[in-house]
């Protein structure tokens, strides 16, 4: 066994919209482990191929751009921060278009094949909590606690509606629905890691629970867990 893989991983993944990134961080601090939002990975291909002009179905200049990432995250009170190449991205990476662009270049095999062992690599002691679509499936399978945390569509929207809203942002509701079940559908049916539990995860759905509730559930998971977290 290699050192890192002794190093024990909690996996949540689930739809977008349903409070993954800002639970980690929440689980993350209270364990004192480090954090991966995966999902900003994808993010951070997908602002840097907007930025330069690369087209979705330019799989090689894709590809190209995932060797050039420089990525690190911490915990922070709104969920979870990524610094790319030493610049904090922010909201940048939260904007309807690069989440809608992250989830058409997410489907890109060879893209998800690139950047596989880029998020392998932030297993690290005392441990991690990784986010994102396929950390349970694919890119953590041997990790002893994982999360499939999910949410009615409608209740995502709604979240996401207000974040939008809170920041200035003019989005309607019905696009925001509209988007969130055409992403869930891609999601779910790529032929690469599509989003669906781990055979072996705890299905946690928030939608009537508060982000304290989520928080305190997937904590006594681990506790529970041969972890051996103190």
């Amino acid at each position: 066994m290699s050192e890192s893989a002794s190093v024990p991983v909690l996996t949540i993944d689930g739809p977008s919209g349903a409070g993954k990134g800002t639970v980690s961080a929440r689980v993350a601090v209270e364990l004192g482990w480090n954090v991966l939002d995966s999902g900003a990975v994808y993010r951070s291909v997908a602002h840097a191929a907007l930025e330069r002009g690369v087209a979705v179905d330019d799989e090689a200049r894709l590809v190209e751009l995932c060797g050039t990432l420089d990525l690190s995250f911490s915990p922070a009170s709104d969920g979870v921060k990524a610094c790319l190449n030493g610049r904090e991205l922010g909201d940048a990476l939260r904007s309807e278009e690069v989440g809608v662009m992250s989830s058409r270049v997410a489907a890109i095999p060879s893209v998800r094949r690139a950047l596989l062992e880029l998020q392998r690599s932030f297993r690290r002691p005392p441990g991690l909590v990784a986010d994102g679509r396929d950390m349970g499936t694919v890119v953590f399978e041997d990790a002893p606690v994982k999360v499939f945390l999910d949410a009615s569509v409608q209740e995502r929207a709604r979240r996401r509606h207000l974040q939008l809203k809170e920041k200035g942002e003019s989005v309607t509701f019905d696009r925001l629905f509209r988007d969130l079940e055409a992403r869930d559908r891609r999601d779910r049916e790529r032929s690469v890691a599509p989003t669906l539990p781990a055979q072996d995860a705890v299905i946690v759905d928030s939608t009537s629970m508060s982000l304290d509730e989520v928080v305190a559930r997937i904590i006594s998971l681990v506790r529970r867990s041969p972890i051996l977290v103190p």
